[in-house]
């Protein structure tokens, strides 16, 4: 372990995540940060790379009136404390709003570090974060995240003189000389405990905005002599999401990223970038994934499974060696046990298929038990509903179920039974029985030429009338 990696584990880091505003340029009743990058919520990336790098304490700064955003930070961050911005007058006003935060983290014998981050940045790493706040053990009282562009409007200035960081300058109050700048500031900053609450409260609104900038905490940090670190980032990491165009755009990385991380891990993508993953997807060794395959949220896939193209997955597990579409769809509660197959067309809901169970086309299994080796044949159904009420379908290891059958749950169909084709089973059905529940097969011979004949009267007739 490195010098400066234990001076960092020994302090605590708080991590203040400014999660208000409603973000209006996304035409949309919910919460801009509510909206979802890789099945997660842009708040839900920024508190987890919060969390995966070290944070202790986590606060959040909300809007008030926002039910939905506090609902979310309690289930993805149970215990971290939510503070209201009741009038948005900048950043640094939006950061005093945690203050009980901020004097916690000046309280300590050895003060906590400070990471102030986004909730519309669903993009920023965890690794990100712990360089960020890598320069406060070396004494540093504030560093800042910047990246390089050779086309800097919009964003604030970052200026130098060699390696000694000045101030942070917002476009609409940068000189033409300032404006030329072209290192940025990602907006992401670290602060030491000891100085944190004392920067902040300085911070004056003398600005075009008349607003209080986060970004002169490092002026004022100059001006008492006090160092500043610069950490450098990738533009597209510090990017935040403020409409429906930049959220795609995110997507795509994290995307990238996913199907990288797949395939590193020994998965094989056909087409990856016809492949959308959710980030807790979870994809065994010599997994092979066909073209235009979507994993939603909580799937987890195991060694040598063969996922086949346009298959739809989420809430599912599948055990090792199963397979799976093309056109399959798996639903939450699905368990495909190993060896399982589902074929095309074929739609699994909290159910459970047993080892070398078999179920390969146009079928629908709900609410359900197949045992293993059974085979549920073409236009299976389990009737699992009854318009009020969901019951379950049990089928016995070995069972056979002929085509177009319907199992009227509550319904057992015990072990190595034969289901008769076309059948509506709605008792239950011993081991090793046969069921039969259709209408008894009448042929009348010869009736069909006089039929056709009299249709094609009936046609004729019509054709002549007026």
């Amino acid at each position: 372990m490195t010098d400066q990696t234990t001076r960092i584990t020994e302090r605590s880091l708080t991590a203040i995540v400014l999660a208000a505003g409603k973000g209006t340029r996304m035409r949309s009743d919910l919460p801009k940060v509510l909206h979802r990058v890789a099945g997660r919520t842009m708040l839900g990336h920024v508190l987890a790379a919060a969390r995966e790098a070290g944070a202790t304490r986590i606060a959040v700064v909300v809007e008030p009136g926002q039910e939905a955003v506090a609902r979310e930070i309690a289930a993805l961050a149970p215990g971290a404390a939510v503070y209201p911005q009741a009038e948005r007058l900048g950043t640094a006003h939006a950061v005093l709003a945690a203050r009980p935060a901020l004097e916690a983290a000046g309280s300590d014998a050895v003060s906590d570090d400070v990471v102030i981050a986004f909730g519309d940045t669903p993009l920023i790493t965890a690794a990100t974060l712990a360089r960020l706040r890598a320069p406060l053990a070396d004494g540093a009282a504030v560093a800042v995240l910047a990246f390089r562009t050779p086309n800097p409007t919009g964003y604030g200035r970052v200026l130098t003189d060699g390696d000694r960081v000045l101030a942070i300058r917002e476009e609409k109050d940068a000189s033409a000389a300032e404006r030329a700048v072209t290192l940025c500031n990602a907006g992401l900053m670290a602060l030491s405990g000891t100085h944190a609450l004392a920067l902040l409260t300085r911070i004056g609104n003398a600005n075009a905005a008349g607003e209080y900038y986060l970004p002169d905490a490092v002026g004022l940090a100059v001006a008492d002599g006090l160092a500043v670190a610069v950490v450098p980032v990738a533009e597209a990491e510090a990017q935040g999401v403020n409409d429906r165009v930049q959220l795609s755009e995110a997507e795509a990385e994290i995307q990238g990223r996913l199907r990288r991380a797949a395939q590193v891990a020994g998965a094989t993508l056909i087409a990856p970038e016809t492949v959308f993953f959710s980030v807790d997807t979870v994809l065994g060794r010599d997994v092979l994934v066909e073209p235009h395959v979507v994993f939603g949220p909580g799937v987890s896939v195991g060694d040598g499974c063969v996922v086949h193209s346009f298959s739809h997955l989420e809430g599912a597990t599948l055990a090792a060696g199963v397979q799976i579409g093309p056109y399959a769809r798996l639903r939450p509660g699905a368990v495909l046990e190993t060896g399982a197959r589902i074929g095309n067309f074929v739609e699994v809901k909290n159910a459970r298929m047993g080892p070398g169970a078999k179920a390969n086309h146009l079928t629908y299994v709900g609410d359900a038990e197949v045992g293993a080796g059974a085979n549920l044949g073409a236009g299976t159904i389990t009737c699992n509903y009854d318009g009020v009420n969901k019951h379950r379908t049990t089928i016995g290891a070995g069972a056979f179920i002929g085509s177009n059958t319907a199992l009227v749950a509550p319904v057992s169909v015990g072990a190595g039974a034969i289901v008769g084709a076309g059948s509506v089973i709605a008792a239950d059905v011993p081991e090793d029985a046969l069921a039969v529940s259709r209408a008894r097969q009448r042929i009348v011979p010869g009736w069909a030429p006089d039929k056709r004949a009299a249709l094609q009267a009936e046609k004729a007739a019509r054709a002549k009338k007026p």
